[in-house]
């Protein structure tokens, strides 16, 4: 393998190292300081954009390999017709299986590679939007558990405080219309009251006349 090649499969053995990190489970405070960390760090971006150029160039590796291994089953086939459908035998045989054998391998390094380099990409950001879900989740439980105050990204927990407002207001209602629903009562009772004891002095005069 040559030296760039060898290059390639120690960066395709990173790739598999960090997406295991990527996929391990770690704790919510842990993995938003290690992605807040990738996203903020100048080192990291620089780092980026180096594997982009890096990409390109396996890129083109990976269609020279592909071209190669189109040129090796071109040629073995030529070889086939001017034998009369034979196949190649001997040392000429073992000579093209071997380039086609390094031909394919370079092809599925140089693909794989490129290919983890999209899941890692795809797959970093969908953990970004998780963490930024979990986030926002975290901060509206706890707006919500401090009544609603100084959110305004959060509607809902400032409706949620609005209504136990109204709700706790209601309650005091209830209990004034409570309270003047038995004062009522007291007062119907007293002059019912007071109307019986009158009823009779007031029929008295009119049996004299």
């Amino acid at each position: 393998m040559t030296l760039y090649y060898s290059l390639v499969f120690l960066l395709l053995v990173a790739e598999m190292a960090l997406f295991m990190l990527l996929i391990i489970p770690l704790p919510f405070t842990i993995r938003r300081k290690m992605f807040t960390f990738i996203s903020e760090s100048p080192l990291v971006a620089k780092l980026q954009y180096g594997m982009k150029i890096t990409f390109i160039f396996i890129l083109i590796l990976f269609i020279d390999s592909v071209n190669r291994v189109y040129r090796v089953q071109v040629e073995l086939a030529e070889s086939n017709k001017q034998q009369g459908g034979v196949a190649v035998m001997g040392h000429e045989r073992m000579e093209v299986q071997a380039r086609k054998f390094y031909s394919q391998r370079n092809m599925y390094l140089c693909g794989f590679t490129l290919f983890l380099s999209l899941i890692l990409n795809r797959t970093y950001t969908m953990i970004l939007d998780v963490l930024r879900l979990e986030e926002k989740v975290k901060k509206y439980e706890g707006d919500k558990a401090a009544g609603g105050k100084g959110s305004e990204k959060l509607a809902n927990a400032g409706n949620a405080g609005e209504i136990g407002k109204l709700r706790k207001e209601l309650e005091e209602k209830t209990r004034d219309l409570e309270t003047l629903k038995k004062q009522t009562e007291g007062l119907s009772r007293e002059y019912n009251r007071l109307g019986d004891e009158k009823s009779p002095v007031d029929s008295t005069p009119k049996k004299d006349r």
